[in-house]
């Protein structure tokens, strides 16, 4: 299968094009490079891999290389609230126009893979969610998410996949996620100034993302035109909770909770994902696995050039 990935140079992306080029398909990723970054130069001697730098706003550019693959799946994104909050105009265009772009002039017959992310929720105030559950995003990231899923699952053939808080090392690393933030001050600091420690929220493995996407394109069958929560069922942490996790593998991790502070992302919520694990696929890399791995991971990275805040 010939798929398209637009920001398919990043932090997700540069797990997914070795993921599907392994699988048999035909990989053609659209980026920028935004970040700088030199991802994916493993992969140019391939002949099943190409890369195109370019923007997803030029819209004849994208009408080209979307007419000319069988699966799109859109990464790219200005993605986390702070990244948005920056400039809400740049994130409304590449959230949501882009996407919107590419799914109404897709053929019916192209499969269309579009990762939301559970910022839709909302606040939650440590409520479950489903499938079914209402939508109420408060950032810009979330609402222009929420926008563009909506036009996704108005077309044929899209699934659509509300993420977890993803973690995990990448080539193309970002620190300013969760899992891998919280790791990195406790390994580099020794402590972290905890505020709102109660407030929970579900994480999945960067990679177990990169093989949901492909077992979708390889058995897409009763997948297409649904929507599904992923993240790890045993992970639904409290901020605390998470913290005690990294400690048990970084022992002088000192952990202290303030009361003068707020999240400036008030996300408070329990997500369910019964609905994709009933359907054969689940998440199972541990977050336990991931800080160890991020652990590793430190000793070669230059931490300040690993975010995705412009």
């Amino acid at each position: 299968m010939k798929v398209l990935i637009t920001g398919g140079a990043g932090y997700i992306g540069s797990i997914l094009v070795p993921t599907l080029l392994s699988n048999g398909h035909k990989v053609t990723v659209l980026d920028n490079y935004l970040y700088r970054q030199n991802t994916l130069l493993d992969f140019c001697w391939r002949p099943d891999f190409d890369i195109v730098r370019g923007d997803v706003r030029d819209w004849q550019l994208v009408l080209d290389l979307v007419n000319k693959h069988d699966a799109i799946i859109p990464l790219a994104a200005i993605v986390g609230m702070p990244a948005c909050k920056r400039d809400p105009v740049l994130a409304e265009q590449v959230n949501y126009e882009a996407v919107k772009f590419i799914a109404q002039q897709k053929a019916d017959a192209q499969l269309l893979i579009y990762p939301n992310t559970n910022s839709g929720y909302g606040q939650g105030e440590g409520a479950e969610f489903t499938e079914e559950s209402e939508l109420k995003p408060i950032s810009v990231y979330g609402v222009t998410k929420v926008q563009a899923e909506e036009v996704v699952r108005s077309v044929p053939n899209s699934v659509v996949f509300r993420l977890a808080t993803v973690f995990g090392v990448s080539p193309k690393m970002r620190l300013d996620l969760l899992v891998n933030d919280f790791t990195y001050r406790a390994w580099n600091d020794g402590f972290i100034s905890l505020f709102e420690p109660h407030f929970k929220r579900n994480y999945v493995h960067v990679r177990d993302v990169a093989d949901l996407f492909a077992w979708t394109l390889d058995s897409p069958e009763g997948i297409m035109g649904e929507v599904f929560n992923f993240g790890l069922s045993n992970a639904n942490l409290t901020k605390r909770e998470l913290c005690e996790k990294i400690k048990e593998q970084i022992p002088e991790f000192h952990i202290n909770e303030v009361d003068f502070r707020k999240d400036p992302d008030q996300r408070n919520y329990i997500v369910l994902n019964d609905k994709i694990e009933e359907r054969g696929f689940w998440a199972d890399r541990t977050v336990e696995a991931g800080i160890t791995e991020l652990i590793k991971s430190f000793n070669i990275l230059q931490p300040n050039i690993y975010s995705n805040l412009l």
